[in-house]
């Protein structure tokens, strides 16, 4: 599989090529896959933490199943996420990134009036494809674009597609801010979705402008995100678009509760924006 990139390939990007080799393959079993899978059947008897993981089909739990192992294998080689252990990856990303899916599909049909099928969603700033592989995973109606500016990290989201198989992902590598300028992407994506990247009203500036007219952005934060939201009025009222609702969702975090904040693009973003890269987050709107 090819990575798609808003502009052509760097040297460096190619050379990169070789990184691949010094880096573990996913070959089940592995002592990873079979953590797994003995921490998924302790959890299904003990009836409580993997509630949203339980709910998918048997492929789809081999397919999570194969991205933990990829995960925690190239984690060894390349930092792609803090935790090292197959219950903190279920429960603090992949429980995590499930439980957005039942807000974007209730405020998709609530507030743009359309079917959930077949999405076109961006998963910005995507780093370790969390949220956006997951929810390939989970709702393989949905196309899924991946969005990395990283090298290293584009190539396992690249192998993690191959090795598990999803055909509704694409990896696509590029700043948000130079994506958002590219017409290819520019106002193309019915939801917009980021987890972990920066603060409210610098996630607008790099996910609004991807959003066309009428299509959500929905922002994964934590359990009390009001300052941040109040701190982003004037930014989500540049960017077009206004907050729609607030989800409560579960979580098996450090933090508890937390929150999907949903918004609805009502007026198109104007041309300026997404401003050079850089400059959202030295100069917040």
């Amino acid at each position: 599989m090819m990575i798609c990139c808003g502009r052509a390939p760097s040297r460096s990007a190619v050379s990169l090529r070789h990184f691949i080799k010094h880096l573990p393959l996913t070959k089940p079993p592995t002592r990873l896959s079979i953590k797994f899978n003995l921490y998924c059947s302790a959890g299904l008897a003990s009836g409580a933490k993997l509630s949203h993981y339980e709910s998918l089909s048997a492929r789809q739990k081999d397919q999570i199943s194969l991205y933990v192992d990829s995960l925690l294998e190239w984690n060894q080689k390349m930092n792609l996420t803090a935790v090292r252990e197959v219950e903190d990856v279920m429960e603090r990303h992949v429980e995590d990134s499930l439980a957005i899916i039942p807000p974007i599909q209730d405020s998709y049909s609530s507030y743009c009036n359309g079917s959930c099928d077949k999405l076109n969603v961006v998963d910005v700033g995507t780093g370790a494809g969390l949220p956006g592989i997951i929810l390939a995973i989970a709702c393989p109606d949905w196309n899924v674009t991946l969005m990395e500016s990283m090298n290293k990290r584009c190539i396992f989201l690249e192998h993690a597609v191959e090795v598990t198989g999803i055909s509704n992902a694409k990896v696509v590598r590029g700043r948000a801010e130079n994506l958002g300028q590219n017409q290819e992407y520019r106002e193309f994506y019915d939801v917009a979705v980021a987890r972990a990247v920066a603060e409210m009203r610098i996630l607008v500036e790099y996910c609004l402008p991807l959003v066309r007219l009428g299509g959500l952005f929905v922002a994964a934060k934590g359990h009390d995100p009001k300052e941040e939201i109040t701190n982003a009025e004037r930014a989500l009222q540049i960017m077009g678009a206004s907050v729609v609702k607030l989800y409560s969702v579960d979580s098996h975090s450090p933090h508890g509760q937390r929150t999907a904040i949903v918004c609805l693009k009502g007026h198109s973003t104007p041309n300026k924006y997404p401003r050079d890269p850089g400059t959202p987050a030295k100069l917040p709107l």
